[in-house]
């Protein structure tokens, strides 16, 4: 169906009930306040459970896009709505189809991205019997959601679903919407609502003695630094701070793995934080004397030091931006916490700043000083991928690549080893173009939400960065791709093993591998028996021409990169483990003091 026809199907049905009450099925209820909702797209795989709603959706003008694992549907959903800024739907069968999706639907709810899941569960006379798929699945979810949402009766199916909405844009999140397979038959009587009738879309700049205290702050500052995050991203507000940081000669570090938070071009941009992220923004924000948090809720695991670099301050004035209250103060102590939408508080913010403080702090030491950190930054890891490797560096992988995308062009990166040591190389000047696997730290997230990246931008190229051991959960998406004609590249870094594990096996256990290596298929060949461009890599030039070629091509094209596996990164977490200890004779020898 085309935009134009789509458009004036909707207008029509606006016409006809948007603003009365009118006789419709539960299931025409749900699509119609989907359609309301501006949703394009449904991931998932089909079910009985929900096929009398699954049978409007061609003539609503809703795309059910079916994956091949559940798991994948909220990771393409996550990459839709990171890209897009709408929330992402996903339905499943009852029982095994909805308990599929909980470690997508945890990586969502810690990443902070909209999503309303919708969770057809056992039929009404048949709950508690224990009946063929069912399950609790509103238990399943109720610590990885915002939100739970039953339908109590068939009467407030439409309501229901309307307040599964509203909490997942409110507090930027999956919502479960849980409905009883029975429900979406019968007859009622409802009015489809705009979405302004029942939710806000910000929540302005928040309190203004916060704001004029922030002000202060920033202008007594001698060192600023800002640390801007997915907020950002979220709510467009890049600009703004970007303004800011040009007003005070502040330097801005992006947070964990969201590199596209602020322009890397930029004079005063140096770089990410987190692991395997930037010295210079570590080494910069070591010495700030306040920091402006703005869209970040700070995460333990996106501070901790790394290159053994304790580099978040500890007497620094800290004021955290963030549009949920949960997230202010709740990993490290604040001296201002403003909650507030992350544009409208920097909007604010930048006019006071510049209303009181007439005069522009310029501090062109401050600015030479940044490039000069920043610089010695890339020098250091563009020699770190020359040094030898065989069959190639990692390291030398990931320059290539980050050397031959384009400023349009959209990434995401899985969780291992070469994925995270990604967060050093990628480098972006526009907004919604990284999409990590972020905290909950699941294996197989890149590739389906690339997928799903592509879907909410078609017009870009769109690549994923992505281990060996990642690509074996998520390889099967490669039909979906072949299916649904999504030219997504996917980079897999093979060095057969699961190497972030293995590193620590390395460090800590005296080069003793259990369970840490991999014998995987061709994957390039693989690739072609599914209908897609496979190649296998292992030198720097091929992988300079296979890339160029397949950011060209028409379908999809997996690029099977074998790299070094004996050079790795260093640990994920070094504050988590300790060298061995035993007791017992049979294990003595283990014992580190005996190595």
């Amino acid at each position: 169906m085309d935009m134009e026809t789509k458009s004036q199907l909707s207008e029509l049905r606006k016409q006809e009930h948007f603003n009365q009450k009118t006789k419709m099925t539960p299931s025409e209820a749900i699509v119609e306040t989907l359609l309301a909702e501006d949703v394009e797209q449904i991931y998932g795989i089909l079910g009985s459970a929900f096929m009398d709603m699954l049978d409007l959706l061609p003539t609503a003008g809703i795309e059910f896009i079916p994956v091949r694992h559940e798991q994948s549907a909220a990771h393409m959903a996550d990459g839709y709505t990171r890209v897009t800024g709408k929330a992402g739907v996903v339905i499943g069968q009852n029982g095994p189809g909805i308990s599929n999706m909980v470690t997508s639907v945890a990586a969502a709810h810690l990443a902070h991205t909209p999503m309303v899941v919708i969770s057809p569960s056992a039929g009404t006379p048949t709950i508690g019997w224990d009946g063929f798929q069912e399950a609790d699945q509103v238990s399943m979810f109720e610590a990885i959601t915002k939100e739970t949402v039953q339908v109590p009766h068939v009467s407030r199916v439409a309501e229901c679903l309307r307040t599964a909405f509203r909490i997942a844009y409110a507090e930027r999140g999956p919502v479960l919407f849980d409905i009883p397979r029975d429900l979406f038959f019968g007859e009622i009587e409802e009015q489809i609502l705009s979405p302004h009738q029942y939710r806000v879309t910000k929540k302005g700049f928040g309190d203004s003695e916060a704001l004029d205290k922030a002000v202060n702050l920033l202008q007594q500052a001698q060192k600023p630094v800002i640390i801007s995050g997915r907020g950002v991203v979220d709510a467009d507000a890049v600009d703004d701070v970007q303004e800011m940081a040009e007003y005070l000669s502040a330097p801005v570090a992006t947070s964990y793995m969201h590199n596209d938070a602020f322009p890397w071009d930029h004079d005063l941009a140096v770089g990410p934080i987190g692991y395997m992220g930037a010295k210079s923004a570590m080494y910069t924000l070591e010495e700030a004397d306040v920091v402006l948090a703005i869209g970040t809720r700070l995460s333990v695991f996106g501070t901790l030091p790394a290159y053994d670099i304790d580099y978040f301050p500890k007497k620094a004035d800290i004021i955290q931006v963030d549009i949920n209250h949960r997230n202010i103060a709740r990993t490290h102590p604040i001296e201002c916490g403003i909650l507030g939408d992350a544009k409208d508080v920097t909007q604010e913010l930048n006019k006071r700043i510049q209303q009181h403080y007439p005069e522009r702090k310029l501090n062109q030491e401050r600015w030479e000083k940044t490039k000069e950190r920043k610089n010695e930054w890339i020098h250091e890891i563009e020699n770190e991928a020359m040094e030898p490797g065989q069959p190639m560096n990692p390291r030398r992988a990931l320059l290539e690549i980050s050397n031959l995308i384009t400023e349009d062009t959209i990434v995401t990166s899985d969780i291992g080893n070469t994925s995270s040591t990604s967060n050093s190389y990628l480098r972006f000047n526009k907004p919604r173009k990284h999409l990590a696997a972020l905290t909950f730290g699941n294996c197989g997230f890149a590739y389906p939400a690339a997928l799903g990246a592509k879907k909410g931008n078609p017009d870009v190229p769109v690549i994923s960065i992505v281990g060996d051991g990642a690509w074996g959960m998520s390889l099967h998406e490669v039909s979906t791709a072949v299916e649904q004609n999504l030219p997504v590249v996917a980079c897999v870094i093979n060095n057969e093993a699961w190497s972030a594990e293995k590193k620590n096996q390395v460090d800590y256990y005296n080069n003793r591998f259990v369970g840490a290596d991999i014998q995987g298929p061709d994957f390039a060949e693989v690739a072609k028996s599914m209908g897609a461009n496979g190649e296998t890599i292992d030198n720097p030039e091929d992988l300079q021409r296979a890339f160029s070629e397949a950011l060209q091509a028409k379908k999809p094209t997996i690029l099977n990169i074998k790299v070094d596996g004996t050079q790795l990164a260093p640990p994920f977490r070094k504050d988590a483990l300790k060298m061995p200890t035993r007791y017992l004779d049979k294990y003595i020898h283990l014992d580190h003091e005996n190595w």
